[in-house]
Order: C-alpha cells, then structure tokens, then sequence
C-alpha cells in the first residue's frame, strides 16, 4: 500500500492509474483527516446499476411472497423452459 499527498497524486495522475492497474493499492492524504482510497472498477462492479438492484429488490419481494417457480429435475426444466 501507498499513501500519496493529493498534490502528488494530481501531478503524477497516470503513473499512479498505472500503478492502481497493477493490483496496487493507493492511499491519498488530503489534509490531515481526509484520505481517498482509489480502485479500478471491473465489468463486475458496473453490472448492478440502480436499475438491476431494483430488480433484485423485486424480485427477492416475490419470493417473499411465494411467487416462485420449484423445479425439480432435468424433465420439469425442460417443460419449463418449452413453455416461455
């Protein structure tokens, strides 16, 4: 882990993307009670949108509520699937 001061940082940007890129963790100290942790976000972290948690939210909803379908085996799964 590194700690760099915000100035640092700012004059340094792509050398410490860079090194971020490469597994790298950075620590930027603004001030002397402010610190910033900066990360590279993946395909993964960009998947749940608001919109896709929305959906998750309602959809744990209906299983809540027993608006679910059970399917036990191979045969139900292809019933299942042969009716969508």
């Amino acid at each position: 882990m590194l700690v760099i001061s915000s100035r640092e940082f700012r004059n340094n940007q792509a050398q410490y993307f860079n090194r971020i890129d490469n597994g790298e963790q950075i620590i930027i100290q603004r001030g002397k009670d402010k610190a910033y942790s900066v990360n590279a976000i993946s395909e993964d972290d960009l998947y749940f949108t608001p919109e896709m948690v929305r959906k998750v939210e309602h959809s744990m909803q209906q299983a809540k509520e027993g608006k679910v379908t059970t399917i036990k085996g191979r045969e139900e799964l292809r019933r299942f699937f042969d009716s969508l």
